[in-house]
């Protein structure tokens, strides 16, 4: 299961773009029996009732009806949707759009793209529905348990001038954090290491080999037993940030997955991940303008 640009999948519905599914080159019986099988996740029911309400297209435009044989090779076009998505009681905040970028402040427990049990209430759906801009794609992203600045570019003909400033690492991120105060440690420092997935699926972890993930880390301000700390990462690993400051015996304070999991139930807001991408900066490709963008938000130390 994939989401292709194709020239024959339909539009954005709410804000939602379909997802795609390609039938392998072999098999039997019907459309509906391939769909019950392969995405099991969603009942036979209820594709029945899709397909029935013309909301499976083919690549062909045509609506997929049920009982259709199976076509090898075929792509089917759906619409993701949920019946119980929790309502985040957040918004976010447009710092700026122009014709090739977006930026916004995203609040904390609110993801970037749709995923799990988030759909309508994540960032890049919020925007699209509210800006009205159909190619809004994200230029990266950050975990639904950090606020802070997202990058997003507005059309796919400019993105890979934005995609290779991240790739070039030609950006500059700066993060607020709070964490432990050590007077043990001497800063500013830098931690470098190898990160890789850990047994437990969400997690990432250290593990010997040639590092592969570094973190520049400084000391802003300090209200003992706490202190508040910029984090820059040199490499955008997943997790970064919160592992190698657990490693460093500095837990962000409120962080749910590490050192150790212990995730809020659902709906409890009341112990945000003290974790803010604060600024960006990078020279524009297109225009060879400076820019640097800050959040509005902030953590409180004290």
């Amino acid at each position: 299961m994939h989401n292709p640009r194709h020239p024959y999948a339909p539009p954005p519905r709410d804000g939602v773009g379909p997802s795609c599914v390609v039938l392998p080159s072999r098999g039997d019986g019907s459309l509906l029996d391939f769909l019950a099988q392969r995405l099991a996740v969603v009942t036979r029911a209820e594709w029945l009732r899709r397909m029935q309400a013309g909301e499976v297209i083919d690549e062909r435009g045509e609506p997929a009806m049920p009982y259709r044989p199976f076509e090898g090779g075929l792509r089917l076009y759906y619409y993701r949707s949920l019946e119980d998505e929790p309502d985040l009681p957040f918004t976010e905040t447009v710092l700026y759009q122009d014709e090739h970028l977006v930026v916004a402040d995203k609040p904390h427990f609110m993801p970037v793209t749709p995923s799990g049990r988030y759909l309508h209430g994540t960032l890049l759906v919020r925007l699209k529905r509210q800006l009205g801009l159909p190619e809004l794609s994200p230029l990266h992203r950050i975990d639904r348990d950090t606020a802070g600045l997202v990058l997003l570019s507005v059309q796919q003909r400019t993105r890979g001038a934005y995609q290779a400033l991240f790739r070039d690492r030609q950006i500059t991120k700066h993060y607020d954090a709070i964490a432990p105060w050590r007077a043990d440690m001497a800063f500013p420092r830098e931690h470098a290491s190898r990160l890789e997935e850990s047994p437990q699926f969400f997690r990432m972890h250290e593990v010997p080999g040639e590092p592969n993930s570094l973190t520049r880390i400084e000391v802003l301000e300090v209200a003992q037993p706490w202190a508040r700390y910029r984090l820059s990462p040199v490499t955008g690993k997943r997790h970064q940030l919160r592992v190698h400051m657990a490693a460093l015996g500095l837990p962000l304070r409120n962080d749910p997955f590490y050192p150790v999991v212990n995730d809020p139930p659902p709906g409890d807001y009341s112990r945000p991940l003290q974790l803010l991408a604060q600024s960006l900066e990078f020279v524009d490709p297109l225009t060879g303008q400076a820019r640097v963008f800050e959040s509005v938000q902030t953590l409180q130390l004290r």
